[in-house]
Parts: C-alpha cells; structure tokens; sequence
C-alpha cells in the first residue's frame, strides 16, 4: 500500500528539494535524495525500537529537517503516522492534557519527541496510561528497505475540543486520492514549486503543503508559523520561485495590512499560479486587500483559489479550478433556514465592490469536479436542489471511513461511504458556498471551537448552572457568529462573558446573548436542540426572550 506516496524515497530526483527558513532570514536546502537517506536511516533505528507495519506512531516535534526525515521514516517503516502539535499559546497543563488525550486514542507504540518536547510528551504519556518515556529521534548505522504498509496512512486528529480530540482515521486509498485532485486542480506541473508557513499537523499544511509536493518531488520552500508572523513579507517574496500556496484567509488579509509595497520592490510575481484559501469562512475584503497589495508587483486576482474541505474529507472537497475572479453574495440573513431557497441580495466578482465586504458575505469554493460526488439535504437527508440551504454531504475516493477506535464526531458523522460534513452551505451558479459549522462549533483561525467547550467556560464566568446555558454556533454568511442562550434574567454577567469569548475568538465573531426563562430546548435524550433554538428566535418564537 501507499507506493506512489513513497516512491521518491527510492528514486529521488537530483537538485530537487526543501528549502527551510532560517532564523537569521536565509534559506537551507536539501536535496531529495539526501532526505530520502535520512529517513531510511531513520526507519532503521524506529524498526529496531520495535516498530512494525500497521503500527501507530506519534511524533511530537517542531517543524525541521529531523521532524520531515522522522515523518518519512514512519512511512518507510510501514507505520501508521500521527503527528501531534508542539505547544503553541496553551500552558504546560492544558497542553499534557490535550496530547495524553490525543494518546489514549492513538494507543502509539512508540512517541518520539524532540528534546525540549520529551517532557511535556513523557507528562502526556503517563496522563494516558502508557507505559515508557519517549524517545528521540535517531538515525540507525544502515538505510532501511522500505516496507509493505497497512492500510492507514495516517491519523489526522482533529482540533478543537481539547477534552475529546478524535483521529480521522485516513487510508493510502484516501490520501492518494486526495492528492491527486489536489494537484488536477490546482495545475502542478513537474517544473513547480509550493511555497508555505503552515503547520504540519494541521491537514491543509500537511496533506496539500507538505505530502502532496514531496509526492511530486517538487522544490518546496518551507517556514515556521512563528517566521511567517514575524515577516510576511518573507513568504510573498518566495513567489518569485513557488507558485502554488495554500492559507486561511486571515493570512491574505494579514499580509495586507503588515506589509508595505516597498518591501517588494523589485520582486516579480507573475509566475503565482495558485493562492488556495480555506479553513474558515472567506469574507471578500481579505481577497480585495491582498489582491491591491501585490498586483503592482504581477500578481494576477485570478490566482485566488478559495477551496472547501476538511479532514474528514482527507483535505481537499472542492478548489474552483477555472481560471476566473472569485465569486461573492450575500444572501438574506432572514432566508437562511434550513430546506429553504437563499435569497441573493447582491453579487459581484472580486474588485472594487470587494472593499469593505465582510459580514453578511461568503465567497463561492468552486464546482465539485465529476468524481467528488456532493450533495446538499434536508435534516432528513433529502437532496436539495441548487439554491437551497442544507447540510454539505460528501462522497468518492477521498472520504474517510470513521473516526480511530470508534471515536463518535459531534457535527461531523460517516453513513454508507458519505460524509455528513456538518456544515451548511447551498449551490449557486453551480459553485458550492459555505456558511459554516451547524450549531456545534464554529471555526477560528482555521480550529474547530465547539461549543460545549464554550458552555464550561461560560458557566464559570457567569456563575451559572451549565444546564442553564445553551451555546449554539450560528451559520452566517461570511461571518463566525454564536448565540448564547441562558435561562435566567439577571444580566449583569454578560460583559463579562462578551470579554471572554472575545479573548478566546477574537474580535470578529458575533455574539447574540439571549435571556429569559424557559428558552432552551432539548432532544428526547436530553441534548440541546441548538439550531432548532437559533431557527426559532430569528422567526419571532421565543416568547420572553430578551436579546443583550
């Protein structure tokens, strides 16, 4: 299984490679065949650690030269791989928590960890009740052969709920799927490059920035997230070489505002194919922004690719193929029910409209390509027609089967080979336009946030009873909203709440805050019906309800 994927580390190609950003502003380079070599030492050393074909392998490591040969390694060793974020902006507690959660999942039989990673990792290890320390990275004395591998590739384990992460389990089927319409769409040609500053262990970062060019062997230019933010100007200035990327919108609109013309002076960017742009939802104005910044200098706007998908998808589901200006609406915020047509107020292609349009706009993703079967239904998966509101529903060769040792999704669900996304979204000129997650979590900086997270938090700040609280993420067009339902009429804790969320969201997420008594609504099993609740306070039905 999974040859096509690791046949470079039998025959690489010679002056090909992975630049990585250096801190001191330079670039290293190594070639193919010179990775290749190391991750087969290094599969040696994992083989003879005990590791064997169809076991699951967790790496905890920052992004370098010894984390890609080790992901490799893994592969060559026939493992399943899983890669584990390094701490970011968590303390050292919520990190142990969220790794060791990650951990009693994976059940790995082997960690690797980095030296300065080993004892936040060992912490984690013990939380999850497995036995040993975690081991560094290593070379062995020979070059393994590479082995025959089990099924799965991969474990992508979502973000989000840190209490209860759940790993997508992703076959060599899946990724080799997902990989090519991955490049079908985004046009990768031999002489290519890809250039990006995205995570690893984020599925965007991994899959359609790191895999799918080392598939291809294509030069790759590679940097930190932590390199990115510091100089954004840094990774523009690689599209001089590159011409394929991928990053959430914040990032368009970040380079917009941090980076002056004359950082670019003399910079050419004609040769920038394709600018991807997912993981959340996509308002205009980030697109318009960059596209004034960078078009002096070559950029063409037709290069922006907005794209939908998610890991339970392998990555990729639609990426708008044809050469053309992204397409914006905004539709009715009183039309978006459930099952109902979308009312499109106004539309246009990117340009001079673009500025200023935030809210209440969502930029189309494209059409699905002949072999991404997708569809849009009703809450009783009936097939809606184009213009209507529903549930994104996705099939073929790139959808995953379930989540690891029969983890349970929340918004997300599998039945008969289909994804039930979670989202919402409607067909409109024959492209797909998202809306967003469907009452259980929204998506910040490209994280799934979910709701009940958000319930404790809320709790505690307010003073409430959990059972009096009822958050329900709320689908919106262009925009991250929630609405916070609590059964009470003492308000005097909403500033506070307002204040938190935004701390932990962000400034550009809505918030509806609703009191009253007798508001929530739940299932026969006692679960919140959140955007039954939603749908009834935007038609006028919550009687008693007073919004903050």
């Amino acid at each position: 299984m999974g040859r096509a994927l690791r046949d470079w580390l039998d025959k690489p190609k010679a002056g090909r490679g992975v630049h990585l950003a250096a801190d001191d502003g330079s670039w290293e380079f190594r070639e193919y065949g010179e990775l290749a070599a190391g991750a087969r030492r290094r599969a040696a050393a994992l083989i003879e650690e005990g590791v064997r074909p169809g076991d699951v392998v967790c790496l905890v490591l920052p992004t370098d030269y010894t984390c890609m040969e080790t992901y490799y390694a893994v592969w060559a060793a026939g493992a399943t791989v899983c890669l584990i974020t390094p701490p970011l902006f968590q303390d050292g507690d919520d990190y142990v928590a969220h790794v060791a959660a990650i951990l009693r999942q994976a059940r790995p039989v082997l960690v690797v960890a980095s030296d300065e990673l080993a004892p936040l990792a060992g912490r984690a290890m013990e939380a999850a009740g497995l036995p040993g320390e975690p081991v560094r990275p290593r070379e062995g004395a020979v070059e393994a052969e590479v082995r025959e591998a089990g099924d799965l590739a991969l474990l992508q384990f979502t973000s989000g709920s840190s209490g209860s992460p759940r790993g997508v389990m992703v076959t060599w089927a899946n990724l080799e799927a997902n990989i090519e319409l991955i490049a079908r769409t985004a046009g990768f040609q031999d002489d290519h490059s890809v250039s990006s500053w995205l995570p690893l262990y984020h599925d965007m970062g991994l899959i359609g920035c790191f895999i799918a060019p080392i598939a291809w062997q294509l030069n790759l230019w590679l940097m930190r997230p932590d390199a990115f933010i510091r100089d954004p100007a840094r990774w523009v200035r690689t599209f001089e070489h590159a011409v394929h990327t991928a990053a959430p919108p914040f990032a368009y609109a970040y380079v917009a505002r941090r980076v002056k013309p004359e950082q670019l002076e003399g910079v050419d960017l004609s040769g920038w194919e394709t600018a991807i742009i997912g993981a959340e939802p996509i308002d205009p104005h980030a697109l318009e922004v960059f596209a004034r910044l960078t078009e002096p200098f070559g950029f063409r706007r037709e290069s922006l690719k907005p794209a939908y998908g998610m890991a339970e998808a392998t990555l990729l589901i639609t990426m708008d193929a044809e050469r053309r200006r992204p397409l914006a609406v905004r539709p009715d915020a009183s039309s978006l029910g459930f099952g109902e047509p979308v009312r499109i107020l106004s539309e246009h292609e990117l340009g001079e409209e673009s500025v200023g349009a935030k809210a209440g706009w969502v930029v189309g993703c494209g059409t699905p390509e002949e072999d991404v079967p997708l569809l849009i239904v009703d809450d009783e998966g009936r097939e809606l027609g184009e213009g209507f509101l529903g549930e994104i529903v996705v099939g073929g060769r790139s959808a995953c089967s379930g989540y690891y040792a029969g983890a349970e999704g929340k918004s997300t669900r599998f039945e008969g080979g289909l994804v039930y996304t979670g989202d919402a979204g409607f067909f409109y000129r024959g492209q797909l336009f998202v809306l967003g997650r469907m009452g259980e979590s929204i998506k910040v900086r490209g994280r799934s946030v979910y709701v009940e997270d958000l319930e404790a938090k809320v709790a505690e700040v307010s003073g409430l009873g959990k059972g009096r609280i009822v958050v329900v993420g709320v689908p919106g067009a262009g925009t991250k909203g929630l609405a916070l339902f609590a059964e009470t009429q003492d308000a005097g804790w909403a500033g506070d709440v307002r204040e938190m969320l935004r701390r932990r969201l962000g400034d550009d997420v809505e918030v509806t805050i609703v009191i009253g008594t007798g508001l929530i609504q739940r299932t026969s099993s006692g679960k919140p019906r959140r955007r039954y609740m939603w749908e009834r306070l935007r038609a006028g039905r919550m009687d008693g309800a007073r919004i903050l």
